[in-house]
């Protein structure tokens, strides 16, 4: 897995994840919290999502063979997507469920200070896994917003561990909240509530993570800023006049095919269209080192074809 993947990150969060479940589960133990169960729970998936992403990460370094000439880059879009599942259904389901039982028959917390010392723990252990990942996060963000790097990334483990750990830190203040309102008024209904609260969160993570997974499984072209470089890198000036057309698509996170069809002047010779080509991808490669596969086809280019519109069924005509 490259940088880019948030390696870093994962292995944090993955050691962060381990340490609480262990202290949630014995907090649950003495005390019978559902809110920690529930939380303890959670760990347990993030710590699976996290193992996930990582044997995803080692899987998309597969070289290409007959079978996927195109490499193995997308395994990490498919693990990124059972992540959401696993959240989904280990995590929001499971509190859903026992955050139900729990006002359904509610009883009174045992030996308080246990899951207060451990929720406490947990919060700072979290707080360091977020903080890892809001670092590296940083590092590719640049000046877009939050939202707006969780929806464009086309590496999906940092948006991943971004919102687990995010989730887990809200998960846990609101667990914090039941158990203190457990115990102020002694009435376990509330420790069930803050466990339907954190199943409620997590569903909604999950949900977002597979919207999200599901684009890039679909296969998302490359960004504006990327796109700007390759049509500037395509076009010379002299033997490529300009761009008929262009496709793009993520083979993976970092591994991008270029379709593109140029404009090329109509008394160049074989050799001297093919030579053009060459550089054509070579100054692209340079532009855009992840553009690894690029299929460029010369034609000339028609006025008459460029007014007949942008159809993307058809082959568009237009620069």
């Amino acid at each position: 897995m490259s940088a880019s993947g948030g390696t870093k990150a994962i292995v944090a969060a993955l050691g962060a994840n381990l340490a609480i479940a262990v202290a949630k589960f014995v907090a649950f133990a003495f005390s019978g919290s559902s809110s920690m169960l529930a939380e303890g729970v959670h760990s347990v998936a993030d710590s699976g999502n996290q193992a996930l992403l990582l044997l995803g990460g080692k899987k998309s370094t597969r070289a290409a063979d007959e079978e996927h000439p195109f490499g193995y880059g997308r395994e990490r879009y498919i693990f990124g997507f059972l992540v959401s599942i696993v959240l989904f259904t280990i995590g929001g389901v499971f509190a859903l469920y026992e955050g139900y039982e729990k006002i359904r028959e509610p009883h009174e917390i045992d030996h308080w200070y246990w899951p207060v010392g451990v929720l406490l723990f947990a919060i700072i252990a979290e707080g360091f896994s977020f903080r890892t990942a809001i670092n590296e996060s940083n590092e590719l963000r640049g000046k877009q917003s939050w939202a707006s790097f969780i929806r464009t990334a086309k590496a999906p483990e940092l948006p991943v561990v971004l919102l687990e750990d995010f989730g887990a830190l809200v998960g846990l203040v609101l667990a914090l909240a039941g158990v203190g309102i457990a115990l102020a008024t002694g009435d376990g209904v509330w420790d069930g509530i803050g466990t339907l609260c954190i199943g409620i969160l997590l569903v909604v993570i999950a949900l977002v993570l597979a919207a999200e997974t599901k684009s890039l499984l679909l296969g998302e072209a490359a960004s504006p800023d990327s796109l700007t470089k390759i049509r500037a890198a395509a076009v010379d000036g002299d033997t490529v006049t300009g761009i008929i057309h262009m496709r793009t698509l993520h083979l993976g996170p970092d591994e991008l095919l270029v379709a593109a069809k140029i404009a090329v002047r109509h008394d160049e010779t074989a050799a001297e269209v093919a030579r053009a080509i060459d550089a054509a991808e070579a100054r692209i490669r340079e532009a855009v080192p992840i553009a690894r596969v690029i299929y460029l086809e010369p034609d000339i280019y028609s006025e008459d074809a460029a007014t007949a519109g942008p159809d993307p069924v058809a082959t568009p005509g237009g620069r």
